[in-house]
């Protein structure tokens, strides 16, 4: 072919029909570039992103993490969702300042669980103190890519109990059904039982709303809950979450409640890969014994607090029950689809 001829066949054409060929070349190498792509990569998105809750809802695979910024500039959740974990498409706004009319800042660490034919995002709000306004609220959607709306005009959790801050909290359903909602920053973590449609806290038996729970004196916040084979693993971190040394983890117990036996950290700093690893959730794929930790970390040459990004990997269970401490990557973790229910 002519040097002439190679000129006119890569320059790009002149008028809008022109630039339609340019922009549907590019939709086609992108789509070829995502079917090539073997792992999803650490980060799974781009973005500062922490405190992620993942979760299988409507088929496919959804992370809703906090967006990472200064407590008054973060007033807005984005939703990501996926068919393989690989590919990742970004769903912004679900929910901002403007659906929730007591939220003035640090709108952070939500949750999401599907109940009644609807999809209820818990959140934290106005990193509440004593005598403020602020604590866990709910908002509530037909999609679990919103949009949601505050669903109470208030806190559902405003008040201090137990010493522990009303935030992180981690909706946990039952064999039973029973809905259960663990929370709490300041090294205290509470439990309480959400009635039916998730609105309002159901008493104990002792007539208290809430039970401390807190399970290991390095216990800080992010409690998480997962039930395999009748055994209850309860999650959290610990460490400061500005620092290095932010990690998660666990304990084993045969109720929701305790007594927890601890296990120790499984998830932590990896000075080839990133720290401040930690706040994490953990995906059961359907159907199967395999399970994804979701989780954020900052990157080793960052010293920004609020640089995190959201990352995969494997969790893996020993034979004996355990957790395998959790090997950090940059690769992520293989395509894998939710196969279809008949």
């Amino acid at each position: 072919m002519k040097s002439e001829e190679l000129k006119t066949l890569f320059s790009p054409p002149k008028g809008s029909w022109g630039v339609f060929l340019l922009l549907a070349l590019a939709c086609i190498v992108s789509t070829a570039d995502a079917k090539k792509k073997k792992t999803s990569g650490n980060p799974i998105f781009e973005g500062w992103y922490a405190d992620p809750e993942g979760a299988v809802l409507d088929g496919k695979y959804w992370v809703f993490p906090t967006f990472s910024a200064p407590y008054d500039e973060q007033l807005h959740f984005d939703a990501f969702s996926s068919k393989d974990l690989v590919n990742w498409t970004k769903h912004e706004n679900i929910i901002t300042k403007q659906d929730i009319p007591w939220l003035r800042r640090a709108l952070w660490a939500p949750a999401i669980i599907e109940a009644n034919n609807k999809y209820y995002l818990f959140f934290g709000g106005n990193d509440v103190h004593e005598g403020e306004v602020g604590g866990i609220g709910v908002a509530v959607s037909d999609k679990p890519e919103g949009p949601y709306k505050d669903a109470l005009g208030k806190p559902l959790i405003n008040e201090i109990v137990n010493g522990a801050q009303p935030i992180d909290q981690f909706v946990f359903r039952d064999d039973d059904g029973q809905y259960y909602m663990f929370y709490g920053g300041w090294r205290h973590c509470n439990v309480c039982k959400l009635s039916p449609d998730l609105l309002s806290i159901v008493p104990w038996e002792d007539g208290q709303k809430f039970h401390e729970v807190t399970p290991s004196k390095e216990y800080v916040e992010g409690p998480f809950m997962l039930k395999r084979n009748g055994k209850y693993y309860f999650m959290w971190s610990q460490g400061g979450w500005t620092g290095p040394d932010y990690c998660v983890a666990y304990a084993i117990s045969d109720t929701p409640f305790g007594p927890f036996k601890l296990k120790g950290k499984i998830l932590q700093r990896d000075e080839s890969i990133a720290r401040g690893a930690g706040h994490h959730s953990v995906i059961k794929v359907p159907g199967k014994d395999e399970y994804y930790i979701i989780y954020h970390r900052r990157p080793l040459e960052e010293t920004d607090g609020n640089h995190r990004v959201t990352c995969i990997d494997r969790l893996i269970f020993n034979p004996d029950g355990t957790i395998a401490p959790v090997k950090m990557t940059f690769e992520g973790v293989k395509r894998n689809k939710i196969k279809k229910t008949p």
